[in-house]
């Protein structure tokens, strides 16, 4: 599927144990480098001790190990999304794509150093047992998670169907660690969900941005449009993103034909933009909910539609994932996911590190008893690239309930509230 000689480019939210990346083919090289020029003569420093290792330490030790640990290492110092994937965590990749695959069901990030639990995903191991968002990942298969990176957590916890996998958790409140036994499995991912609220309303949550996110959405509007809706809630809350085309087909399905939907600009200044590619689209009134689960592609629709007010968004400040990653495939098979571009909205804002700020803020409140996580964002992940338009506000604890009831779910209710208004409104005799 993929060629040497072809780059991807990801808007990557967070690598996930059920992880999401976004590609489109683009046309980087690998080729070859020279140990010459500015920035290279370092290398006979790294040489010198790759030998005296090979030759004098301890225990003998594979020269590929040590490369490939001073690689890692060499990424780590960069921004959290650049990492290097090894050949089997490069296939997995491409295998996540496709929204299907062998796992517990949980997105992962880094915070203060701690690997932790960014949401589980529902009706997956993780969720039925009990994982919630914020709890740290201390241990898996008795093997500390510290200084282990993202890629190599999501491997050890991928795995066959109907195998185990012990992960052992801290979660605030309690004095202990816990020992979670999952059992592996297919995890589908459904992309789209659909349905009919109370006053015809339409209602349709984007869980990710896969490869089949486009069809299904289409799908999904053709049968609310079956059932005589007369607007819509679109649900881009705890998304994490995927793939960038998925993003613009998504937004070209409520916006006219040619219009921009996201640019995006690399360090020497070029720039690329992506328009709608549609020759029809859906023009009822809507509302978008994001909140600071909404991150990368769901960013980039939620922009897109809020800057040609095409729809009022409600909820609260997104993630702030405003950066492009380029996959490059390397000789051995293995890959390198490197951080090149970032990207900004029609009206030319970067939402990196600060996100994107809804046309009305609703912030959802923990009911009957109800335990709230703290809330993190790109700003609070480690070594983040700064936003060179307006740098992210200060230190602000925030948190938000872990699990909310529909009937308390006052967002989506704000929402509907509005799209009955709006229906009043519209209906109400013209003046003549």
């Amino acid at each position: 599927m993929f060629k040497i000689k072809k780059q991807t480019f990801l808007v990557f939210f967070l690598v996930l144990a059920v992880a999401t990346t976004g590609i489109v083919l683009g046309r980087l090289s690998v080729t070859a480098v020279s140990a010459e020029g500015e920035g290279y003569e370092e290398l006979k420093t790294f040489t010198e001790v790759l030998s005296m290792v090979k030759k004098h330490y301890v225990e003998d030790v594979k020269s590929k190990d040590l490369v490939y640990g001073a690689i890692r290492g060499m990424l780590n110092s960069l921004d959290p999304h650049s990492s290097f994937m090894t050949a089997e965590g490069y296939k997995d990749m491409q295998v996540e794509t496709k929204g299907e695959f062998g796992g517990i069901g949980i997105q992962i990030g880094m915070k203060e150093s701690m690997l932790t639990v960014i949401s589980p995903i529902e009706d997956t191991p993780a969720f039925r047992a009990g994982i919630k968002a914020g709890d740290k990942i201390v241990k898996i298969n008795n093997v500390t998670t510290r200084d282990m990176t993202l890629q190599d957590a999501v491997s050890k916890m991928r795995g066959t169907p109907k195998t185990t996998v012990v992960i052992s958790i801290m979660r605030e409140g309690w004095k202990d660690l816990k020992d979670f036994t999952l059992t592996r499995e297919i995890i589908k991912v459904k992309s789209v969900k659909s349905k009919v609220l109370e006053g015809g309303i339409g209602y349709i949550k984007i869980n990710q941005f896969q490869e089949q996110t486009s069809n299904d959405l289409a799908a999904a509007l053709k049968k609310l449009n079956e059932e005589k809706i007369s607007s819509l809630v679109l649900d881009l809350r705890n998304d994490p993103g995927g793939l960038l085309n998925s993003s613009i087909d998504v937004a070209s399905q409520f916006l006219e034909k040619g219009k921009l939907v996201v640019y995006t600009k690399t360090r020497s200044g070029e720039k690329s933009e992506f328009f709608t590619n549609n020759d029809g689209h859906f023009k009822l009134p809507m509302v978008v909910l994001i909140n600071q689960g909404s991150a990368s592609a769901s960013e980039i629709v939620a922009g897109a539609l809020k800057d040609w007010n095409r729809a009022v968004t409600i909820g609260t400040v997104t993630f702030g994932k405003g950066s492009v990653q380029t996959v490059i495939p390397l000789s051995d098979g293995s890959g390198l996911r490197l951080t090149t571009a970032k990207y900004y909205t029609p009206k030319g804002k970067s939402i990196q590190g600060t996100g994107i700020t809804p046309d009305i803020i609703v912030k959802l409140e923990a009911k009957n008893g109800t335990k709230e996580h703290p809330v993190f964002r790109e700003k609070d992940l480690e070594r983040h690239l700064k936003n060179e338009q307006a740098d992210p506000k200060g230190e602000e604890k925030e948190t938000a309930p872990v699990e909310v009831d529909e009937k308390d779910d006052i967002q989506l209710q704000r929402a509907v509230d509005i799209l009955k208004t709006w229906n009043v409104f519209r209906e109400l005799p013209k003046a003549p």
